[in-house]
């Protein structure tokens, strides 16, 4: 059923009140911290998602975020990023790192009353691999998924894989229906029709530009889960909207929902929590790209004089009112098992780069510049970042255009149109490296319409064959050596320009507990979350 304008704001005002929808009761639990069952969670959410809702073929924020509270993984992580059963209830590896057993989880069934399979598995393994920015790099060498019962999936590599476990989750390779994503080209989106999973939640209604609406799915295999009956994801896309809508308690959640300006009028509100924890799944790099396409940055000159003309601290200071930290290697700060820390920051030295620039042949003209440059973001970051480097750069006489798009026109302009010459990414590292960082500096992950990819068209052979090297060396010690040597040439190269670690901030209401279970922060089903009535 279609529910309109007029009654969902009706159903949320009635939300907000504390009333449960009908056929909701609260179990009783006074203060116990046990979980009562009932309830609506308001999530508030920041961009219209497109139909990217499904982390199968796009690593886009909307899909690691929304898609864990329909589609599962194999397996899901706890604090430490140890793996534990989800569709998976087993899992091994034989001794040569060539073949992974997974033991798949009875009786489980699709939304629309199918039977879950290891065809489903094999499927998305192969799918992921074709059409995932981060599956192509953890898939690439999937020579076949066998299937010897409905229960036994059997991925066999044709090289090691160190990160193919934990790259199980929900949001990062969700297994989908066949049945439903082979009629599906790889780079479709999803629709309400298709929405289809074996999670605890399934979407029933989807008003793009307003809101998302997720009802409890009474054949959940885990019985008794989700303790919630719905969730209305909340799209508001005004920062101050979404501040106000925390303030008074029309939403109860939200990942990086306010302008980081507001949060420390928000930390006095006695009825919200602020979480500044950065969860292990997520790896946060910000990164300023070059389009190569672009022949003034195809010298080396020109991408160096871009970098020290870049004052980090101001970065951090101005822009991320000091939530973040300086992270000047491709490989994230928050990563410390792989970051190499001898690689220091360009030193900010504008004088120093207004020479290269003259040295390049691109002097101050009469107006004082030297050339255009349009500047585009990742709309889930905030626009500080921008604003700050466009400072930057025209003080050394780079003239800075800014363009702001939503999610999907950015997707589009940066990776299938190219309209471009600086992005600030933000593109996590993940859990590994391989993951996040490969589809960024690697040849081959240049793919016009991949979204989060090789955004620059970046060709290095020994980049590319310290990525390859890395990606199959199963010996944590040499796999350190192979990425130091990386993140040194990455650097030497300027590549890129490595900016900043800036997490994600989580405002939740006092009443909402078990936001977060685990490594994957909110990216997760909500299976366990529930609403303390007493709060």
């Amino acid at each position: 059923m279609t529910i309109g304008r007029r009654q969902f704001n009706k159903m949320l005002l009635l939300a907000t009140a504390g009333t449960a929808l009908p056929g909701s009761v609260f179990a009783a639990s006074g203060n116990t911290g046990r979980p009562v069952s009932g309830g609506t969670l308001r999530l508030l959410y920041r961009v219209d998602p497109g139909n990217a809702l499904f982390a199968i073929n796009t690593s886009s924020g909307t899909g690691q975020a929304i898609g864990p509270k329909i589609v599962e993984g194999l397996l899901t992580f706890d604090f430490d990023l140890k793996p534990q059963p989800l569709l998976a209830t087993e899992w091994s590896v034989s001794d040569d790192h060539l073949r992974y057993t997974f033991k798949l989880r009875p009786n489980v069934k699709w939304h629309d009353g199918k039977d879950f399979t290891s065809d489903d598995v094999a499927f998305s393994i192969f799918r992921l691999k074709e059409a995932h920015p981060r599956g192509r790099i953890t898939y690439q060498n999937v020579q076949a998924v066998e299937t010897p019962d409905p229960l036994t999936a059997i991925i066999d590599l044709s090289k090691p894989a160190p990160f193919l476990i934990a790259a199980q989750s929900s949001s990062e390779s969700p297994i989908v229906p066949k049945h439903i994503f082979e009629k599906l080209k790889p780079a479709d989106g999803q629709t309400l029709q298709t929405a289809v999973g074996t999670g605890p939640f399934k979407l029933t209604e989807w008003t793009p530009g307003s809101h998302l609406i997720f009802d409890r799915n009474p054949d959940y295999w885990d019985a008794g889960k989700p303790y919630l009956d719905r969730i209305i994801l909340r799209i508001i896309t005004d920062p101050a909207a979404r501040a106000v809508a925390l303030e008074t308690g029309e939403v109860d959640l939200g990942d990086n929902p306010v302008p980081l300006a507001d949060l420390e009028r928000l930390k006095q509100n006695p009825d919200l929590v602020l979480d500044t924890n950065t969860y292990a799944y997520a790896g946060p790099q910000q990164q300023l790209f070059f389009n190569y396409d672009n022949e003034i940055f195809r010298k080396k000159d020109v991408r160096l004089a871009v970098a020290k003309a870049i004052n980090l601290d101001e970065i951090v200071n101005v822009a991320l009112f000091g939530y973040a930290q300086i992270s000047p290697s491709p490989v994230s700060t928050a990563l410390p098992n792989w970051y190499d820390a001898s690689v220091k920051p360009y030193a900010y030295d504008p004088k120093e780069a207004e020479k290269l620039l003259d040295a390049a042949g691109y002097p101050r003209k009469e107006d004082g510049k030297r050339f255009p440059v349009r500047l585009t973001y990742n709309s889930y970051l905030t626009p500080g970042y921008a604003d700050v480097l466009r400072s930057q750069l025209e003080k050394i006489g780079i003239a800075v255009e800014i363009r702001k798009y939503d999610l999907p026109t950015y997707l589009k302009t940066v990776y299938t149109d190219r309209a471009f010459d600086l992005v600030v990414e933000s593109l996590s590292n993940t859990f590994d490296p391989s993951l996040g960082i490969q589809r960024a500096y690697w040849s081959k992950n240049f793919k016009i319409g991949l979204p989060f990819s090789n955004a620059a068209n970046y060709a290095n052979p020994e980049a590319d064959a310290l990525l390859e090297a890395a990606a199959i060396e199963p010996d944590p010690k040499k796999r350190w050596v192979t990425w130091s040597k990386f993140q040194h040439l990455i650097h030497d190269d300027v590549a890129s320009v490595d900016l900043v670690a800036a997490g994600s901030q989580i405002v939740a209401h006092k009443r909402v507990r078990n936001y977060v279970t685990g490594a994957q922060g909110l990216n997760w089903s909500f299976g366990d979350l529930w609403l303390d009535p007493t709060a």
